[in-house]
């Protein structure tokens, strides 16, 4: 499992979602589809309609990945931060039961709050 308490793996930037759709869609179930997408260097996260996908690509080539899904249902709280003048990151902080705390952190003019109304429309 990704260790989520190093959140300099996760400095994300929104990417094109079918860059990433052929590696998730085999994970799908039967009516998700893809939100929005974020992605570091290696490693990305997808948001779906169901869930969140974080990916964490290892090794030397890269073919190694560890697939992590985190399903709205489990989360108890969450917490957004926006970028400000001088810390132009943005943070999304979600507790999950059974998980503890994951934090996201996103570079850039990422809209932080568009992804709690995602997390709330399928957490509230």
């Amino acid at each position: 499992m990704i260790d989520f308490q190093n959140s300099s793996v996760f400095k994300l930037s929104e990417t094109n979602p079918a860059d990433i759709m052929r590696d998730i869609h085999p994970l799908f179930v039967q009516g998700e589809e893809l939100v929005v997408a974020f992605k570091g260097i290696r490693d990305y996260v997808a948001f779906t309609n169901k869930r969140i996908i974080a990916v964490n690509i290892q090794g030397f080539t890269g073919t190694k990945r560890d697939y992590t899904s985190m399903p709205y249902s489990k989360i108890q709280s969450f917490s957004v931060e926006s970028a400000g003048v001088w810390d132009l990151d943005g943070e999304l902080d979600l507790w999950f039961s059974g998980l503890g705390k994951v934090r996201f952190e996103f570079k850039g003019k990422v809209d932080v709050r568009a992804l709690a109304r995602i997390i709330g429309t399928h957490v509230l």
